[in-house]
């Protein structure tokens, strides 16, 4: 499936089939429990059915960017994402593609701050997961924390605070108003109850140190 999205993306850019590599293999590497085949397709999914208005180029540089976002998921923010857009921009220099507009996308879901409205509609895709039904956003939960086992709880509880707070501190959440539309008000209840969760839950005896990336989305 994702070499099928992947080939009819480069195909529509002028590009050669072929050519998506260890895509596949990447998203289902088993150290992932959220950032993989499953969420990868979703954001592809999503960021169709928010570009509703783009162009047939730009949806195939949106499903191309959705597709590489990710690819490289080491659990290091940045490093993760430059990583994922070097991949892209390698895959796509062998499809006889341009990638400069692509690797730009993928650049953007490090901070998710979107630029302009290309990067707009990537990084509410990428998000989108927050807005989800209840049983969803339990799913989401649990594998993001599965990819966190190694962190001590209170560690844990910290850094996913902080991570819920900066989100629910954004204003719009989503910088696009088909996601707010789909999304905001469910997204808000969401990241509000599992804070809530988080501060209701009896502390253990502090540790010294958290990850880096403790508590990320």
């Amino acid at each position: 499936m994702l070499e099928e999205l992947w080939d009819s993306a480069v195909v529509a850019l002028g590009g050669r089939p072929g050519t998506a590599g260890d895509l596949a293999a990447r998203y289902g590497e088993p150290h992932r429990r959220y950032h993989g085949t499953r969420h990868v397709l979703a954001v592809a999914r999503d960021v169709v059915a928010l570009a509703d208005d783009v162009t047939e180029r730009e949806r195939a540089v949106l499903v191309l960017a959705a597709l590489a976002h990710d690819v490289v998921y080491d659990g290091e923010p940045g490093h993760d994402e430059r990583a994922s857009a070097a991949w892209a921009a390698e895959r796509l220099a062998a499809a006889g593609v341009d990638a400069a507009e692509v690797v730009r996308l993928v650049l953007a879901t490090v901070d998710h701050e979107a630029g302009d409205r290309l990067a707009a509609l990537l990084t509410d895709a990428d998000l989108g997961v927050l807005g989800s039904a209840p049983a969803d956003y339990g799913w989401y939960r649990a594998a993001v924390r599965a990819e966190y086992a190694h962190v001590p709880d209170d560690a844990w509880r910290d850094g996913r605070s902080r991570v819920l707070r900066s989100l629910l501190e954004r204003d719009p959440l989503y910088a696009t108003a088909a996601a707010r539309d789909r999304w905001e008000v469910r997204a808000r209840a969401n990241l509000a109850a599992e804070l809530a969760s988080l501060s209701d839950r009896p502390r253990a005896r502090r540790t010294s140190g958290t990850t880096r990336r403790s508590g990320c989305r």
